[in-house]
C-alpha cells in the first residue's frame, strides 16, 4: 500500500515506542517522515534503522515544551519538503505513579504540564500554520483512557492527557470547516519502555481493567493511526478514538 505517497508526516517521540511503530507503519506506506525527538543518541539509531529499510525520514531533535524549538523544526521541515500533511504527536511521559496526590510533588506535575499538554498544544499550533496553507492536514494527539476513566495516584498523568482530549474537541471544531481534521487516540497499557518506569502494582491495576487482559501491541496502535491520518478518514475530526482491548465504556 502506498497510501502516504507524496505526504510529508511529522511524528513527535519518533525516535523510540509508539512513536517509532507508527513513523516505521508511515514509512512504510510511502510517507516521508520527519521524527521529532529529544534523545540524540536513538533518534540517531532510528535513523540508521529506518534508512536500511529504504524509509524516506529525517531527524530534528526538538524538545516538545519549546515553543521556539518546535516552531523552528516545523519550519525546517516545511522549507525542506514544501509541505506538512499529518502530524502525530506522540512525545509524552508517565511521572509519578502510586502517588497521593498530596504527596505528588507540584514539580513533576508542571514538568508533566510541559511535555504532555504544552506540547500537544505548540505541536497542533505550529503543525496547523503549515497545514493551513494547503487546506489539507490530518494532526492525531496521542491522549490516554486515563484521561477518559481517570487513574488514581497518577495525578499529573491523568490530568494532562484530559486536557489532551479537550485540546482534540476544541481544536477539531475549530478547524471542522477545512480539510484538516484534529483527532486523539486513547490506548489502554501498550508494551512499550514507557511501562518500565510504572510501578508493577500500578501497571497490574491497569492491565486488570482490560477485558482483554493483556497489553496492546505497538502494531495494533501503528494500524489504527495509519488510518485515522489518511486521506480516508475524511469525516472524522474532534473524535477519541480508543484501542483499549474493551477497556472503553464510551
Amino acid at each position: 500500500m502506498e497510501r502516504f505517497k507524496n505526504q510529508v508526516a511529522v511524528v513527535s517521540g519518533g525516535a523510540e515506542g509508539l512513536g517509532k511503530g507508527i513513523a516505521d507503519r508511515l514509512a512504510s506506506e510511502g510517507g516521508t517522515v520527519a521524527l521529532f525527538d529529544i534523545n540524540q543518541q536513538v533518534l540517531d539509531k532510528t535513523l540508521t534503522e529506518f534508512k536500511a529499510k529504504g524509509h524516506n525520514v529525517s531527524g530534528h531533535l526538538v524538545d516538545v515544551a519549546s515553543e521556539d524549538g518546535v516552531r523552528k523544526a516545523m519550519e525546517e521541515v516545511e522549507a525542506t519538503y514544501g509541505q506538512i500533511d499529518i502530524m502525530i504527536n506522540c512525545a509524552g511521559i508517565v511521572g509519578p505513579t502510586s502517588t497521593n496526590i498530596t504527596d505528588y510533588p507540584t514539580e513533576a506535575f508542571d514538568k508533566i504540564y510541559n511535555i504532555n499538554l504544552r506540547g500537544s498544544f505548540l505541536m497542533t499550533k505550529y503543525a496547523l500554520i503549515a497545514m493551513k496553507k494547503k487546506n489539507y492536514g490530518r494532526i492525531l494527539l496521542m491522549a490516554s483512557m486515563a484521561g477518559k476513566e481517570g487513574n488514581p495516584f497518577m495525578a499529573g498523568y491523568t490530568a494532562m492527557k484530559a486536557g489532551v482530549i479537550g485540546l482534540v474537541k476544541g481544536i477539531g471544531k475549530e478547524y471542522a470547516e477545512t480539510g484538516i481534521t484534529v483527532n486523539g487516540l486513547a490506548p489502554a497499557v501498550i508494551k512499550t519502555a514507557m511501562n518500565d518506569q510504572t510501578a508493577p502494582e500500578q501497571l497490574a491495576y491497569m492491565i486488570g481493567k482490560i477485558p482483554m487482559k493483556r497489553l496492546g501491541t505497538i502494531e495494533e496502535v501503528a494500524s489504527i493511526t495509519a488510518w485515522i491520518v489518511s486521506k480516508e478518514a475524511s469525516f472524522n475530526t474532534g473524535f477519541l478514538f480508543d484501542v483499549s482491548g474493551g477497556r472503553a465504556t464510551y
